[in-house]
């Protein structure tokens, strides 16, 4: 096993690690030495959805304020919650679901939860931290390095892409070095497994493109061995078919920080530990690398898209030619400013949210670069990024964006109406809260330069999470109008959204449509599938553009068809166009096999819930159409002997159904649902699968985390826990509707 520095005895020098705030009431420490923070002293405060976690010190801060039940349960320590009459209907076991979930409301009446699995977002926050000498507290440093212990891979001791994935370059390097600025001992047993399973895998030079740029800001390797990410692209005319504006906006808005960072060629200075880190992360010695020469390598484990031969010649034109011999002075000078303007674009828009937790510390490194610790832009990037942190029974970890508040309130309300209990006086201040909370988060105004930073009307759109991110999905627009026009059409709560409201998100949902009939996420797809020969990522797949989703599509028809009931006359002519066309995309997407291929979940149950409810919505059930009956065909031969349903995250990646060893209660409750839409006669499967989701709820009626739930750009899973609550409640409160509230436990 190779020591960190090539010696016998592995010893460091100190003084270089992360600053560190000494938060450290009631710290505790193992016999083995290591930390971990007292978990009743964690709070989570939610400000208009706005979610950051906060470790208190003093027993009068404890007692001012106490834990709630939702702080106790995302931390792993008991809920106190009773028992509750045990179920014997599927109603029954839907009160009981959703009489647990209820207390985890927060208080603005959202949902809050993890929005992990994604398992290289911490490297770019630590890593920032550490290169602008921003202090963070022991509380949280000491939870980081035992979320990422925790989540070691079993056996070989490395991080893959994501939580369940198997150990990569990508994942071990980046993780061993955020553990190792945190002041973890290189010599520590479990770094050394670690560092051996990296080395296995030919260190940290065969990691993908996003690691090498890390480490090089970092100063651990040479800006050569990053491939270039020019700025001047931002000055191609709009017209250009690969113009970055084109681009899918995650990945637009990452390569637009790290274009200004690389265009810099900023590096943190050498010190004792990125010195060591070298030794650590390198297989060879630093003196003697041609860092040129490794720009393309990657280990097979990180190579999910290789880079094709058309990207890798461009690459060798960009940095053999362009950069040493013809980039002019002056056109440098104009890319900088321009992606700045950019920049300070995407965080006046989003008032430093930022789209996602990649581009939130990159765009906080370049203000730090561009104007210092001190200045106002880098003091709000330092007090906004904690907002995409999460504190769960085994560490802190980073959310995949900064929270799904929006997302699975919608679902939720949704879930109480397939129940039949939004009249129901139990629920009603839950639901109000809900009502109020989705109100609040509707976005109200377009951007500032709302066409010359590219960005997607959003006047009357819901993002993702909140308001304040603001960014248009057109999915969450969609569930959020539904859940809406449900209680306050259908059940005549408080009308606190206006007529004029509702319909500025129907003219939102109106500019989604592709030429395909599809619908995108974000925005309508602006560039070619071609582009995808440009994808440089190589952990992700289809990451260069937007692409149609069964998924979206069925959103955005499911909210149109629902308002036009309310609303017959408003838009009637495009909306009945813009159905026809989503529909017959919805035909279309269909497999052979009568299955749907999911982008957001995991996978084939997935979509198929959502596309068997877009034909359900003009009209196809399984009595009068061949494909609806394909579909369940498909999922009928793809049914476990318990009654369940599952599927692993292989599906997303291999585009094949891969079988789960075990059902899945969530899966099994997106079967059930889609089943029930397709209107399926016969009520033995279905009872079987509904008798499964019963058996396994716990006495309090809460249902326990099983797989991973959700997924992005095929290749990173990522979690959803409230599904587990959501979709069980929905698919019994339907199969109750259907079959009848009877006794089946």
């Amino acid at each position: 096993m190779p020591h960190a520095n090539g010696t016998a005895n592995g010893a460091t020098k100190r003084g270089a690690g992360q600053k560190i705030l000494k938060d450290t009431a009631g710290v505790v420490q193992s016999k083995e030495g290591h930390e971990k923070t007292d978990y009743t002293r964690w709070r989570l405060k939610d400000d208009r959805g706005c979610q950051t976690w906060h470790y208190l010190q003093s027993e009068e801060e404890i007692k001012a304020w106490p834990q709630t039940t939702a702080d106790k349960y995302f931390l792993g320590l008991d809920t106190e919650q009773p028992d509750l009459n045990p179920a014997k209907t599927p109603l029954e076991a839907a009160y009981n679901g959703l009489s647990f979930f209820s207390h985890l409301q927060l208080p603005p009446g959202n949902w809050g939860c993890e929005y992990g699995g994604p398992m290289f977002l911490l490297s770019g926050l630590v890593i920032t931290w550490y290169v602008t000498e921003t202090p963070i507290p022991a509380s949280h440093a000491i939870e980081i390095k035992n979320y990422l212990f925790a989540r070691a891979h079993p056996e070989d001791g490395g991080w893959g892409l994501h939580i369940e994935g198997e150990s990569s370059v990508f994942g071990t390097a980046m993780n061993y070095t955020v553990l190792r600025l945190l002041g973890v001992d290189a010599e520590e047993p479990r770094m050394r497994k670690a560092r051996d399973t990296l080395w296995k895998m030919g260190g940290a030079l065969n990691g993908p493109h996003w690691a090498k740029f890390w480490l090089s800001v970092l100063g651990v390797t040479e800006w050569d061995v990053v491939n270039p990410c020019p700025p001047e692209l931002w000055l191609l005319p709009d017209w250009v078919p690969f113009a970055p504006w084109r681009w899918w906006i995650h990945m637009r808005q990452v390569f637009l920080p790290m274009s200004y960072v690389y265009s810099k060629k900023w590096s943190h200075p050498l010190n004792d530990l990125t010195r060591q880190l070298r030794l650590e992360l390198l297989v060879e010695p630093f003196e003697t690398i041609n860092f040129a020469a490794r720009r393309n390598t990657i280990a097979p484990t990180d190579n999910y898209h290789a880079k094709t031969w058309f990207l890798k010649l461009l690459f060798w034109f960009l940095a053999a030619i362009w950069f040493p011999y013809l980039r002019p002075t002056w056109m440098i000078k104009r890319a900088e400013e321009h992606v700045w303007w950019l920049i300070e674009a995407e965080d006046e828009n989003t008032d430093f949210a930022n789209l996602g937790p990649v581009n939130g510390p990159m765009n906080a490194l370049c203000a730090y670069i561009k104007l210092g610790p001190d200045s106002h832009a880098f003091r709000e990037h330092v007090k906004t990024l904690p907002e995409f942190l999460w504190v769960k029974d085994e560490g802190m970890l980073m959310n995949g964006t900064n929270g799904v508040q929006t997302w699975d309130t919608a679902f939720l309300i949704q879930a109480v109406e397939s129940c039949a209990w939004s009249d129901d006086e139990k629920w009603k201040p839950m639901l109000t809260k809900a009502l109020e909370f989705l109100e609040d988060q509707q976005i109200l105004e377009e951007t500032r330069d709302q066409h010359a930073c590219y960005r997607q009307q959003r006047k009357g759109a819901w993002g993702f999470s909140t308001r304040k991110q603001g960014y248009t999905v057109s999915d969450c627009t969609s569930e959020s109008l539904k859940s809406i026009l449900i209680l306050q059409k259908d059940h005549s709560y408080p009308a606190i959204i206006s007529e004029r409201r509702t319909k500025d998100a129907i003219d939102v949902l109106l500019t989604m449509q592709n030429a395909s009939g599809g619908c995108a996420s974000y925005e309508p797809t602006r560039g070619s599938v071609l582009l995808e020969h440009l994808n440089a990522a190589e952990v992700f797949g289809n990451i260069m553009i937007e692409y149609d989703y069964p998924e979206c599509t069925t959103a955005v028809v499911t909210a149109l068809h629902m308002f036009q009931h309310h609303y017959p006359t408003y838009r009637a002519e495009e909306i009945a166009a813009f159905r026809d066309r989503a529909v017959a995309y919805i035909r279309n997407a269909q497999r052979a096999d009568g299955s749907w291929y999911g982008s957001w979940g995991i996978c084939f149950t997935y979509a198929g819930m959502f596309a068997l409810e877009s034909l359900a919505c003009g009209g196809e059930t399984y009595a009068n159409s061949e494909r609806v009956r394909r579909a369940c065909q498909f999922f009928l031969d793809k049914q476990m002997e318990d009654g369940g349903w599952g599927e692993t995250y292989k599906s997303c990646e291999d585009g094949v159904w891969n079988q789960h060893p075990q059902s899945q209660v969530v899966q099994t409750a997106w079967v059930v649902i889609a089943m029930l839409e397709a209107r399926y006669p016969e009520k033995g499967p279905l009872e079987k699968a509904v008798r499964l989701i019963m058996g396994r709820q716990q006495k309090n009626g809460e249902w326990l985390q099983e797989s991973i739930e959700g997924v992005f750009n095929k290749s990173c899973m990522i979690s959803y826990p409230n599904y587990k609550f959501i979709f069980p409640i929905k698919a019994l409160g339907m199969y109750a509707e259907r079959f009848g509230d009877v006794a089946l436990l």
